[in-house]
């Protein structure tokens, strides 16, 4: 009897390969639906890398993951280079920093360094204001009239309350109008933020009819300096403000004839655009 002829096998791949593809493919979609649903933090996910990029040299040697990487982007053919990526990795460099510094290095600052930060840059800016205006204050002769500081929040002119009124007055003497008339040209030129005009008086006892204490003298003074200002410059009048300070800020003894000279003052104050 004649041997049946056996069926020959079905062409194409094992039916266990389709299987194992849609195995394959179902995981696939199921780690990148959690990926989706995940969330990175940029700061935590720098450390990584810093700490990756100095410890191992990973991103150093290899270049990018998902690049021009010297073993995986362009796939097996690469593999060939095997030896070259492992001696490029796996080895910090002797003038590195260490894992620990990087991550300090990688810490976004504190509120604290910000603020420095930020005081730090107002304040330069205000001493290059300050010698601005100093050299516009000698150039109009008037170094002996008015006093120029700074700190990080404004730049300050002040005048002797000599200068500008007689004692126990807030009219402005005619001397006076010369010099804030020549103050005016330089506020204009260099004020771009707030100014502020403040009146002080010493420690002495003031009583008069027109003006109960030394808290209604300082302010008087300080307004008939802003309405000077304001009625004989093109300063724009939101930029300005007015306050009577009295004896509360005293920048010399009180108890000696010359520190009470220097205590009668008006301030302007021209404030950092950026406060």
């Amino acid at each position: 009897m004649a041997k049946r002829k056996e069926d020959a096998p079905p062409a194409g791949s094992p039916a266990w390969m389709a299987t194992f593809s849609d195995l394959m493919n179902l995981l696939l979609c199921f780690f990148v639906l959690l990926f989706s649903m995940s969330t990175v933090e940029e700061s935590k996910l720098a450390e990584l890398v810093a700490a990756m990029n100095n410890s191992f040299s990973v991103f150093d040697g290899g270049a990018t993951s998902i690049g021009e990487g010297i073993l995986i982007s362009n796939g097996i053919s690469q593999l060939n280079e095997l030896d070259r990526f492992i001696n490029s990795t796996g080895k910090a460099a002797e003038n590195d920093t260490p894992a620990n510094d990087m991550k300090e290095e990688g810490k976004p600052p504190t509120t604290d360094e910000m603020m420095e930060a930020i005081e730090g840059e107002m304040l330069k800016e205000n001493e290059e204001l300050a010698e601005k205006i100093e050299e516009a204050v000698n150039e109009s002769n008037l170094a002996d009239q008015i006093e120029i500081s700074f700190t990080s929040q404004y730049v300050r002119l002040s005048m002797k309350g000599a200068l500008l009124f007689s004692p126990g007055s807030a009219e402005l003497r005619e001397e006076a109008t010369k010099v804030l008339e020549k103050a005016a040209v330089v506020l204009e030129r260099y004020a771009k933020g707030t100014i502020e005009i403040e009146g002080h008086t010493d420690s002495v006892p003031h009583y008069s009819a027109k003006y109960a204490n030394n808290e209604e003298l300082s302010s008087a003074r300080a307004l008939s300096v802003f309405y000077y200002l304001l009625e004989h410059s093109n300063l724009d009048p939101v930029n300005l403000k007015h306050a009577g300070m009295g004896d509360r800020v005293p920048i010399a003894d009180n108890s000696t004839a010359e520190g009470r000279s220097k205590n009668r003052r008006v301030e302007i104050k021209i404030y950092n655009p950026s406060v």
